[in-house]
């Protein structure tokens, strides 16, 4: 129990001193904002000013959001609002915002006006003097999007909260926001790039530069002729697709094939306009990932698929041709299913082979699992049998059903010089008695 006491009483001091730490962090934020600074000597708390301003200065350090809704309570209100106003989230929620900020930032008209789709993540900018929960002003950016529910009505407010009063502070943000934006995209395994309305490079991520071989700061501020990267025909082709783009104001996405170096090239290209917070077009960008070898990969596939394709075909043709060695000079050709011309074509050719390899003087074609005899079955069983009397082998047909000799006949079927029989037994009995002979 003792124990515990003791660990209580640890834990309680550890609260108080952090306690006394964000009292004197807010302090020294407080009078910061309000220019309490004189004769150039550095108030109190200078140190905690400054492991402020380290911690704010970061590139990923989150900016203040806040929510409201279109009546003005808040939503939303994050640990970064907490500091940049004084009021904790617990304070904040629920309240009006003017009474908090001082002023309501966006206006009905202005939320009214800002009509885009949650997913386009279209955003809008606002300046306003704001004022603390201690009461010192600040001039703050306010960039916002006006959030819609599933039916499309407008419900609440968001935006990113930056203090710009403080040109340093400002400057500095902006200077980690484009580092952090900088490492994303060079990090990236896409080219990722952004031009102005005539088609120059504004911005660069380092692939791009390098599918160049120039340096990122080569490529700023040049177009695509300047740069001549590839061939005049296709520096044509990007640039008339270019234009399509900042035309049409649409996003397009679709593949291309660049050649570089003499190679052909694969690429998935998205390119979509850029527009300023009117709505009006003031650039263009790109992002454009690089699939030659994927693409050579699929043509691989592709192949492989083709030959596996045949070898089935072949093996299958093979099974539904098959030819039976009987007895000695006498062979047999069960025939199963549809036959088609591309299948006749291999019982002649499968026949005819037999028959001359093993020197065979009867050749039994047993159409019992034939599915249907109509003309084009007939015409090519009579073709396979004559083709075989002309290698002087004698042809018995078996299989034939009393339905598919009425068929025949109807048809017309010339059977001359060709053995009929009912079933596959007595046609191999039959060509025994010959063979015997």
């Amino acid at each position: 129990m003792r124990e515990e006491l003791d660990e209580a009483g640890r834990l309680r001091a550890e609260n108080a001193a952090l306690r006394a730490r964000v009292e004197a962090l807010e302090k020294a934020q407080a009078e910061r904002s309000n220019g309490h600074a004189q004769n150039g000597a550095a108030p109190e708390g200078t140190a905690d000013v400054e492991a402020l301003d380290a911690l704010e200065g970061l590139p990923t350090a989150v900016p203040a959001v806040i929510h409201w809704r279109l009546d003005g309570a808040v939503t939303h209100w994050n640990d970064s609002a907490e500091r940049l106003f004084g009021w904790s989230a617990s304070e904040a929620i629920g309240r009006q915002l003017t009474d908090l900020v001082g002023v309501a930032p966006v206006s009905a008209g202005a939320a009214q006006a800002f009509n885009f789709a949650r997913e386009e993540s279209r955003f809008a900018a606002t300046t306003s003097e704001c004022t603390t929960k201690g009461g010192h002003a600040l001039l703050c950016r306010w960039t916002y999007a006006v959030l819609r529910d599933g039916q499309g009505d407008a419900h609440e407010i968001a935006a990113l909260v930056d203090d710009i009063g403080d040109r340093q502070r400002r400057e500095k943000t902006v200077q980690g926001r484009y580092q952090l934006l900088l490492q994303l995209v060079d990090n990236a395994r896409s080219s990722i790039f952004v031009k102005d309305t005539a088609g120059r490079y504004v911005l660069a991520n380092r692939l791009h530069a390098q599918m160049m071989q120039r340096h990122v700061l080569e490529v700023i501020g040049r177009d695509e002729f300047e740069l001549a990267a590839v061939d005049p025909a296709a520096t044509e082709m990007i640039v008339g697709k270019e234009r399509e783009v900042m035309t049409g104001g649409q996003v397009m996405q679709f593949e291309e094939v660049v050649p570089i170096d003499g190679a052909q090239h694969h690429f998935f290209t998205v390119k979509f306009p850029i527009h300023d917070e009117r709505g009006t077009p003031i650039g263009m960008g790109g992002i454009v990932t690089e699939i030659t070898s994927l693409k050579r990969a699929e043509a691989e596939r592709a192949s492989l698929q083709e030959e596996i394709i045949f070898a089935q075909q072949t093996a299958l043709r093979e099974l539904s041709t098959p030819l039976i060695p009987l007895a000695d000079r006498v062979v047999a050709m069960p025939l199963v299913g549809t036959i088609d011309s591309g299948r006749a074509e291999q019982i002649m050719e499968t026949l005819l082979s037999g028959i001359s390899s093993q020197g065979a003087h009867t050749a039994i074609l047993d159409i019992t699992g034939v599915r249907a005899v109509d003309t084009h079955v007939a015409d090519a069983l009579t073709r396979t049998a004559r083709a075989a009397q002309l290698l002087g082998t004698r042809v018995v047909l078996t299989g034939v059903r009393p339905e598919v000799a009425q068929t025949l006949v109807t048809l017309g079927v010339d059977l001359s010089g060709i053995t009929t029989l009912s079933t596959l037994q007595s046609g191999i009995a039959h060509a025994l008695r010959h063979a015997r002979r």
